[in-house]
């Protein structure tokens, strides 16, 4: 009878001959041995020895002679006599061998001196009666948790009290002591002791352990995520959804203004507000990590919208905030105080109109500000309070009244945003509600140039980070222009299909820019690949608008929207080229050359 489960082989199969090899390992020896390590605290795989294969069948102890030895001589000789001995009867040869043999063991002998009786060694032993064993259990909760934390933190204040009294402070200082105590007391009673800063520390390293750990998969694609196709499709690129940032308190907002720290490259602010003029809430600022995602590491709420927020450059704890109804404050973050540190008020003067945005000096505690009245103040730090001083007012120029008789019946044009120049800092753009950008001075105080090529408001200008003539400005007339500053004509007009909210040089390719528009799109563009049509257009979000995007100085780029939410996405390969370490300036060179080139 053939089995079931026998394997069926063909006839070529069983002609086939299986070798055998044999081999010297022994198959009952373990091969995977892991010892404990108590230096390095973890168990490490045992390497295999010249002998963990060898078997041993037969052990025997023995004596060896050399050849030319006279001990083998002496044993020969002794051997020749006794076989002589056993072939003759002779009674004296038998008397030599009974004398041969009646010696001691040459191998086992010793002499007189040392055939001394030595005495037997004895061991010692203490016996002690085996400690005491009992089993122990009990239940821990979270309270007795709660309760032990609390005991022990109360007895290392009285301890802390005691030693004060015992180095003879001064009275006061010993009162003052017990105060802080029995405060301490009472705000642990009234608030469950858990605002600490040891608490707050442990539990904000807690935070982001758990959530790094449920999100693995996101910060592995956030490290180690390269598109591979990019290498297949030249001219073409993507972006890869990472995280949402999202707070309660928020959800209903409108993202008005997102600005990455300037030390901390992990962090980032955001500006809540609302676009919708007739339906003004309060506002709100929010501090966002890349290492903990799920909840802010700063909130400020603020009774007003933001509409613009802008970190220091060289201070990066100082936070500008610019509001809805006119007023701008300070924030410092690092003192963890939900009030600003800096405000403006009627007595030291205000915007009379929504501030749109705030610009830090690259080296004072100074910022400037914009806003819908036409002026552009400058905003100084003091000891004590927050000084203001108008730059400049902001007249009206349209093309078709090109004579500056007839603009006083205008009045001054709303200004929607500004930037200052990377190369002189006296010179700066703004663009205006009416579609036209200006380029002012600071210390004429006077209105150089001014640019019509739009339609309806510019919502973003920007000088180009590698060419100090380049610059770019976006508006809700669905289009996106390129401009030399020394010309009145755009260099390259972008028609988006939709109202542009927002967009941004790229900090590491001169030719790269982004852009977001109302229909929940984004669209980057590189104009040494192509001029008219973007290298990715993807579409983040549904049935919302995109307000803001920024570049990081890494592969992320962060986009804002009308519900509250910050997606954050990482560029693919096709869509970011970064500066080489070894020659930065040989590498911004050939940046400006290339947008050169791009426009003759």
């Amino acid at each position: 009878m053939k089995p079931k489960n026998q394997v069926q082989l063909t006839q070529e199969e069983l002609k086939n001959e299986v070798p055998r090899i044999l081999t010297g390992d022994d198959p009952n020896r373990p091969k995977n041995i892991s010892t404990f390590s108590y230096k390095d605290g973890c168990f490490k795989l045992q390497p295999p020895g010249p002998s963990d294969h060898m078997a041993v069948h037969l052990i025997q102890d023995s004596a060896s002679l050399h050849i030319d030895s006279k001990d083998y001589r002496n044993l020969n000789q002794i051997k020749e006599k006794l076989k002589d001995s056993a072939t003759s009867p002779d009674t004296n040869s038998k008397s030599m061998s009974d004398d041969i043999m009646s010696n001691k063991n040459q191998f086992n002998f010793s002499d007189r001196a040392t055939q001394t009786l030595n005495n037997k060694l004895r061991n010692r032993y203490v016996s002690t009666e085996p400690p005491p064993v009992a089993q122990y259990s009990a239940n821990v909760s979270q309270w007795d948790i709660y309760d032990s934390y609390i005991t022990e933190l109360r007895i290392s204040k009285m301890e802390h009290a005691d030693n004060a009294i015992d180095l003879k402070l001064p009275i006061s200082d010993n009162e003052d002591i017990k105060k802080e105590i029995s405060f301490s007391q009472s705000h642990e009673d009234d608030s469950g002791g858990m605002h600490t800063m040891e608490m707050l520390k442990a539990l904000k390293i807690l935070e982001r352990i758990v959530n790094q750990n449920s999100q693995d998969e996101i910060y592995q694609d956030f490290k180690y995520w390269e598109d591979a196709s990019d290498e297949f499709r030249h001219g073409e690129g993507s972006l890869l959804p990472l995280w949402r940032f999202l707070f309660d308190s928020t959800r209903k907002k409108h993202v008005t203004s997102i600005c990455w720290n300037s030390l901390h490259e992990d962090m980032f602010a955001v500006g809540y507000g609302s676009y919708n003029f007739l339906h003004q809430k309060s506002g709100a600022i929010c501090c966002f990590s890349l290492k903990n995602t799920s909840y802010p590491e700063y909130i400020f709420l603020t009774e007003s919208g933001v509409l613009t927020i802008d970190f220091h450059p060289n201070h990066p704890s100082l936070l500008a905030v610019g509001y809805y109804d006119g007023n701008v404050a300070v924030f410092d973050i690092a003192t963890r105080s939900s009030k600003p540190i800096f405000s403006s008020s009627i007595a030291s003067g205000q915007h009379r109109d929504p501030v749109w945005q705030v610009r830090w000096h690259r080296q004072n505690r100074v910022f400037n500000s914009i806003s819908s009245d036409g002026t552009v103040l400058r905003w100084c730090l003091n000891k004590n309070e927050l000084n203001t001083e108008l730059v400049m007012q902001l007249k009206c120029i349209p093309s078709s009244f090109p004579d500056c008789d007839e603009t006083n019946i205008l009045g001054l044009a709303s200004g929607c945003c500004f930037d200052f120049s990377p190369k002189h800092d006296e010179l700066f753009l703004v663009g205006t509600e009416e579609g036209m950008i200006m380029k002012c001075n600071v210390s004429s105080a006077q209105q150089l140039e001014s640019y019509h090529g739009h339609h309806m408001a510019v919502y973003t200008v920007q000088w180009s980070p590698f060419e100090d003539d380049i610059f770019i400005s976006c508006s809700a007339d669905w289009t996106v222009k390129i401009w030399n500053h020394n010309n009145g004509t755009p260099l390259l007009s972008l028609d988006l299909g939709s109202a542009v909210g927002d967009v941004m040089w790229s900090p590491y390719s001169s030719t790269i820019l982004a852009a977001v528009t109302s229909d929940g799109k984004v669209h980057i563009y590189d104009l040494n690949e192509n001029k008219m049509d973007p290298l990715c257009r993807q579409k983040i979000v549904k049935n919302s608008r995109l307000s803001k995007i920024r570049f990081s100085t890494g592969s992320i780029l962060l986009v804002g929207d009308d519900r509250g939410g910050i997606s954050s996405l990482k560029l693919s390969p096709n869509l970011r080229r970064s500066l080489n370490e070894q020659g930065k300036e040989c590498e911004k060179q050939n940046q400006i050359e290339s947008l050169r080139a791009v426009f003759g």
